[in-house]
């Protein structure tokens, strides 16, 4: 009986997968690779990827880097090959945690809760030359933490948990010139509380966090976007998220938000702001990217409910397949059958599209990929 049972339940999950790959009616497209690529080892926390060509910049809590057998000393910032994984020189100094990154030019800007940078006073935000490492000149008192950072339309914008910039006040949002350095005193959106993603397109800056209003505006509740220049909040764009708004992204077809939550989930919008679909997990969404009509999806959930209903704790209702950590989606909305599973309990905490490699990469606590040692830098193409 008990083995009639078992037969039975996997039957079950295997008839929930499938309705979940071919919910669109067709077979997704696949997805990059589930087998991750070589890369450097981390002993801490990876928060922020950034790419340039073929760079990969990290950011995070880490102080040491393994690669080729060999540890090197890596003070929260470190770049390597992207293609091969092999460490570069390129290593300045933060004197604690990196939260964020964004490339502009020959420029990587990083921010988080450090107070200097390669022995130079930075506090919480810096540029530094992406060849060098040199620390620029760019240099600001932000009164808090920046959570995100993005580049674009002429400048670099940033998301978090502060009250002003050099004395001026700016509630956790911000904006600088990208060839000056200067603080933008014309765009000045504000959040009554924290930002924790952006995604800048040609004609908007979208906005993720827990805040309730942008500016004042009524129906900005977790995720809004504002005008490139004056800030001014797009309401052509109105949609409210569920919960806070941990990780944006964009592509052609629209907007996706990666939120937590009771359970968590990951939303797709028009540029309207109109739901296109959503995919719900037993824990929060922390991350998304697109990448060729996938849609990537990183957290701290384990597995990927058949339906929108979850319960207590997130715990899928309805049914649900095993997703850990990360999981993949197609443009129309369906689960795919991509499956790297990492460990860990936070699991992954940053997805960015590398668009040069037409790869993916994740950063978090994961220690493992597929049984594989990957310790918390991962890609795949």
């Amino acid at each position: 009986m008990r083995f009639i049972l078992f037969v039975r339940r996997l039957l079950l999950t295997a008839v929930a997968a499938t309705a979940l790959v071919t919910a669109s009616g067709t077979a997704p497209a696949l997805a990059v690779s589930a087998g991750p690529d070589k890369a450097p080892l981390f002993n801490g926390s990876v928060y922020a990827i950034a790419y340039r060509g073929g760079t990969a910049y990290v950011g995070g809590s880490f102080t040491s880097v393994s690669w080729g057998g060999r540890t090197y000393a890596r003070a929260r910032l470190a770049a390597f090959d992207a293609s091969s994984g092999s460490l570069l020189s390129w290593a300045p100094t933060a004197n604690s945690t990196v939260r964020a990154l964004a490339v502009s030019g020959s420029s990587v800007y990083a921010g988080g809760t450090f107070t200097s940078v390669s022995g130079r006073s930075r506090d919480n935000l810096a540029r530094l030359d992406a060849v060098s490492g040199a620390v620029g000149s760019f240099a600001h008192r932000v009164s808090g933490v920046p959570y995100a950072l993005a580049a674009g339309n002429g400048r670099l914008y940033a998301g978090g948990s502060f009250t002003s910039v050099d004395g001026s006040t700016r509630r956790n949002l911000a904006a600088f010139s990208l060839t000056s350095g200067a603080l933008d005193g014309g765009w000045r959106p504000s959040a009554d509380d924290s930002v924790h993603a952006l995604a800048v397109t040609g004609s908007r800056v979208y906005l993720g966090g827990s805040f309730h209003l942008i500016s004042g505006v009524s129906r900005t509740l977790r995720i809004a976007a504002v005008s490139p220049a004056g800030g001014a909040v797009d309401r052509g764009f109105l949609p409210t998220a569920p919960a806070q708004v941990n990780g944006l992204a964009t592509d052609s077809a629209g907007v996706y938000a990666a939120t937590g939550g009771q359970g968590g989930r990951a939303i797709a919008y028009t540029t309207g702001g109109t739901m296109r679909w959503q995919r719900v997990f037993d824990g929060d969404a922390a991350a998304v990217a697109a990448l060729g009509g996938t849609i990537y999806v990183g957290g701290h959930f384990d597995r990927a409910c058949t339906t929108v209903n979850n319960g207590a704790h997130g715990a899928c209702t309805d049914g649900s397949v095993s997703r850990v950590k990360l999981a993949a989606i197609s443009g129309r909305g369906a689960l795919t059958g991509w499956a790297p599973q990492a460990n860990g309990v936070i699991g992954v905490r940053a997805l960015v599209a590398d668009r040069t490699r037409g790869a993916i990469g994740a950063g978090g606590d994961f220690t493992t990929i597929g049984g594989q040692n990957r310790k918390r830098y991962a890609s795949f193409h």
